[in-house]
């Protein structure tokens, strides 16, 4: 890769990485759930006006945002909610364990001992990371966070099979479909929204405009420039960084406590994810982390 696409590629790592500490903004202060409907409703207005409707796939997109854009947003933030950003970015590499195994479920790609070995060392990563003592009472957190990875491991799946559709029209077809099924399940299992409206600070509304603007158009337009100038073998490795940035930022920005376990938790953990992504790209599929981010 060029020097300069280099760069952008380690850019585009750095602000998912930030996206769990400005996520996390968001959701301590609004409604988990409301608040990812508040940001899908700012990526559907920013990007319907220049997508063309993807007519023949729209029932495929409809089920992707079910999956991904209302179950797996609706897990994972509402337990980022009571998670620290950096832990939450670990558990978040669960999906690539997660899509291995479905995959060899539904298509028969059993893994050979190199990616039993990743899934194993991914796993007990993400069992180091949450053994911190501060942790103690957040095994629900835990547990919704990485059911939401389980949900990003099957959209992973849906992803590929709608190929042939523009990235920024899937992404602003899913964020229209994603918008009323959010905002049904939140007004159903939340409370608080205008309470928490009329008091939440610009620290809030921030992590829901970096989430949509900046995550879901901005890196999005450069990853999906960067996959079509290179291999995916070359630009996928690169999505490693990710917890190391999150752990990073959630040290800096939200004095998230940095212990031996959690240190040790997301070397074990991206040693593991590293290897699933060797032997099979496409199980830490880019375009699913990028959407779940």
């Amino acid at each position: 890769m060029k020097p300069i696409d280099v760069a952008l590629v380690v850019g585009v790592m750095v602000f998912w990485g930030l996206n769990f500490v400005f996520g996390k903004w968001a959701v301590v202060e609004l409604p988990p759930i409301f608040a990812i409907a508040c940001r899908f409703t700012l990526v559907a207005l920013i990007l319907l006006p220049f997508v063309r409707m993807p007519r023949g796939d729209l029932v495929r997109i409809a089920l992707l945002s079910l999956s991904l854009g209302c179950i797996h947003f609706s897990l994972f933030f509402t337990g980022l909610a009571g998670l620290d950003p950096g832990l939450s970015s670990i558990v978040a590499q669960s999906q690539a364990p997660f899509a291995t195994l479905i995959g060899a479920v539904l298509y028969k790609d059993y893994p050979g001992w190199r990616r039993w070995l990743g899934m194993g060392l991914a796993f007990v990563g993400i069992w180091l990371a949450t053994g911190e003592p501060r942790v103690g009472g957040s095994y629900v957190s835990i547990a919704l966070c990485l059911a939401g990875s389980l949900f990003w491991a099957v959209a992973n799946f849906q992803i590929k099979a709608l190929g042939r559709v523009d990235n920024f029209a899937l992404n602003a077809y899913m964020a229209l479909f994603a918008v009323p099924m959010l905002l049904s399940v939140s007004f159903t299992l939340e409370s608080g929204h205008v309470e928490a409206i009329r008091n939440a600070s610009a620290y809030a509304w921030f992590g829901v405009v970096y989430m949509a603007v900046v995550i879901s158009v901005c890196t999005y337009w450069v990853w999906y420039r960067l996959l079509r100038r290179y291999e995916v073998n070359l630009v996928v490795p690169y999505s490693l960084l990710v917890p190391v940035f999150g752990v990073m930022s959630g040290v800096l920005l939200a004095d998230d406590p940095l212990g031996w376990r959690t240190i040790a938790g997301c070397i074990v953990t991206v040693a593991g994810v590293g290897i699933i992504t060797m032997r099979r790209p496409g199980m830490a599929d880019p375009e699913a982390q990028s959407k779940s981010a």
